[in-house]
């Protein structure tokens, strides 16, 4: 039977701590209660075992959890018991991890723990948004249902990633060689051609600034070099450590939105997945102001985020959620509020971004594919004139020394 921390307050005001094990949250609740205890926070105990795990941020393919997501949702469709379901699924699935993960859903699950606190336990598997939506799913009745339409969103967001993974591959790779290559210019044919010049021209030998710069920048490099690829791994390091940080990463999302291109993907495929999202929250019954702040965090960015926080606020206080993004959002483009508007007027609000949702997805494919096309040629160039500019600045003296020399 799972365990559960949990923090209460007796009578006389002072705070208690301690560990139960109960069904579920509501169970611990209610003996707390009959203790004559008033319970402040109550916390799911997960296995030593699991958290370490956890702790490695293991993952699971996203094709693994959407033929999981839609096989589970035929199975619960066709009456077969949810604890019977998770072990069939389990003995199914080829991924190791996955396997143990199943195991443990349905371990829980058979000693009565509802499957959104299983799922709840794998944050790194399941999302906040996927845990949302199940535990809908099963207060309404509707857990099929909502799964069909997590397999669906899953199978988009993987897409989406995919898309842009291939998209950045060729221009990630052509600038990982033209970096390799101008280190092992400057540290071992430079100081080889520098030579050369001294050969043929002497100590005082005339050459272009542009080759002077060349030569200096090349010695100093072959110096150096140790201690400029440590400053370089420890720069890197400390770069994504503060990015990690919520001051950080909330800075680095802002300096992503003030690049004019990738400023444009980042906005589509924010609005896509909130539109998705919030849509198949909505369906599955989750409050708004519950749906906006779990589609703030699938979002991906923090600066993003931070606005539908406001919108939410505006929200609480009777306003409508079409006016509160009109208001608080300045990367949202009008025809979101406007859509929302429709769908508040009718009562579709899922119908109508869920419709949003396929418009921008097909938007962030046309903007990839085009960025791709673009980008090829683009790092073709970059590094045709890195490699020319060398070439000018090494030939040109070359062949002026050997000129001048066979002249005298």
């Amino acid at each position: 039977m799972p365990q559960f921390t949990y923090a209460a307050q007796t009578k006389d005001g002072s705070t208690v701590h301690g560990t139960i094990e109960a069904v579920n949250r509501e169970a611990v609740v209610s003996s707390l209660e009959n203790q004559h205890l008033q319970p402040l926070v109550v916390k799911l105990q997960v296995e030593h075992t699991l958290q370490l795990k956890n702790k490695k941020t293991k993952k699971v393919k996203s094709k693994d959890l959407v033929v999981f997501t839609r096989q589970l949702s035929t199975m619960i469709s066709a009456g077969v018991p949810l604890s019977q379901s998770l072990s069939t699924m389990q003995n199914q699935t080829e991924s190791k991890y996955f396997k143990e993960v199943l195991g443990s859903v349905a371990k829980d699950v058979q000693g009565g723990m509802p499957l959104a606190d299983g799922f709840a336990k794998f944050p790194n598997v399941f999302s906040d948004v996927y845990v949302n939506m199940v535990r809908a799913g099963e207060a309404g009745g509707i857990l099929d249902g909502i799964l069909k339409r997590l397999a669906t969103q899953v199978e988009q967001d993987a897409s989406m990633r995919r898309k842009i993974k291939g998209a950045m591959t060729y221009p990630i790779a052509i600038l990982t060689i033209t970096i390799v290559a101008f280190f092992g210019i400057m540290i071992f044919i430079m100081p080889k051609i520098a030579k050369i010049m001294k050969d043929l021209g002497g100590e005082d030998a005339q050459l272009p600034i542009y080759t002077r710069m060349l030569l200096g920048l090349s010695s100093f490099m072959q110096h150096y070099f140790p201690f400029i690829l440590v400053l370089i791994i420890a720069g890197v390091w400390l770069l994504r450590r503060y990015i990690k940080t919520p001051k950080g990463k909330y800075k680095f999302h802002e300096i992503l939105l003030k690049i004019p291109v990738v400023k444009i993907i980042i906005v589509k495929i924010a609005i896509a997945r909130f539109a998705r999202t919030f849509a198949s929250l909505m369906s599955a019954g989750v409050g708004v102001l519950n749906a906006l702040e779990v589609t703030g965090g699938a979002i991906g960015n923090k600066v993003i985020e931070k606005e539908l926080s406001e919108a939410a606020a505006n929200v609480k206080n009777g306003r409508q959620l079409s006016e509160s993004i009109s208001g608080k959002s300045s990367h949202f483009p009008p025809i979101i509020p406007q859509m929302l508007a429709v769908g508040e007027e009718t009562g579709q609000i899922d119908t109508v971004l869920v419709k949003v949702a396929e418009f921008y997805e097909e938007e962030v494919e046309t903007v990839v594919d085009s960025l791709s096309s673009i980008l090829e040629p683009i790092m073709i160039i970059i590094l045709g004139a890195g490699v020319g500019l060398i070439a000018a600045s090494v030939m040109g003296p070359i062949a002026n020394l050997s000129k001048n020399i066979g002249g005298n």
